[in-house]
């Protein structure tokens, strides 16, 4: 992919879409440019990665084929009015930011009309992101093929309708932080049973990771991997039995739709 991809901001996301795109050599350093307030992350992000930087963000925008908004949603005013008179009209603008829509994005630019919204989360550091693409209706096969790229270089990346977004948000935008919660604690109960500490996260993290590729991998139904566990008169179904009498997947399902809802009143118009 020869295209410039810019990206306003470098934070931890930012970085991990760089770091992705350049460790499964998708796009060549030399393509890729980022711009930061801060001289103290133009810094770390030259040395980390060897791209160029640059403190003026319509500088990047002009110079962009692909520009990435990588800025926290309440920064993305200051910044299109700052890039607004840069856009070039075949220029493709992706926002990562939760609550920000291509309808908004087109209100505030007006000299292209090719627009996307994307939700990557956090595994994204490690190449095992999940990202959901929302391309606007000015994108041509191309450009959308190419966005797919870019978010595929660090993990899986799959197009969805822009309103099942606030969903997204609750499946895999946000749910790393259930399943942090469910490992730490399936560590407790370890250590309770006499594990060390350091043994049990290891042990808890590696049955995750492991059930996850399970499902897919196989393509065998998540209900059918969880039946093939559970023994008759066994220890699983045992523990099954106790996680549905205290409302496991209950609870699971009501976070989900709070996590949505609370999406849904963060949305910008």
């Amino acid at each position: 992919m020869d295209k410039m991809i810019g990206f306003i901001g470098a934070g931890n996301m930012g970085r991990a879409i760089i770091n992705g795109l350049i460790s499964s050599k998708l796009v060549d350093k030399n393509h890729i440019i980022a711009s930061s307030k801060t001289e103290k992350t133009r810094d770390r992000v030259k040395a980390e990665f060897g791209i160029e930087t640059f403190a003026d963000n319509a500088e990047v925008a002009f110079k962009s084929d692909y520009l990435i908004l990588a800025v926290k949603p309440n920064m993305h005013d200051e910044v299109l009015d700052e890039i607004s008179s840069a856009i070039r009209s075949n220029l493709v603008v992706i926002t990562i930011a939760a609550g920000i829509s291509i309808d908004y994005l087109k209100n505030r630019l007006k000299n292209t009309n090719k627009f996307v919204k994307a939700m990557p989360n956090t595994p994204a550091r490690i190449g095992l992101g999940m990202t959901a693409i929302s391309p606007g209706d000015g994108l041509n096969k191309d450009e959308i093929a190419d966005v797919l790229s870019m978010f595929n270089s660090f993990g899986k990346a799959e197009i969805v309708d822009e309103k099942l977004m606030d969903a997204v948000t609750a499946v895999s935008g946000s749910s790393p932080a259930y399943v942090y919660m469910m490992i730490e604690a399936m560590a407790d109960g370890a250590v309770l049973q006499g594990m060390k500490r350091e043994a049990a996260y290891i042990f808890a993290a590696q049955a995750v990771m492991g059930a996850a590729k399970m499902v897919l991998e196989t393509g065998v139904h998540p209900g059918e991997l969880k039946d093939n566990v559970c023994s008759p008169g066994g220890t699983t179904i045992e523990a099954v039995s106790k996680l549905e009498e205290m409302g496991f997947r209950a609870a699971i399902l009501e976070a989900m739709r709070v996590c949505a809802d609370k999406s849904r009143t963060m949305n910008v118009k």
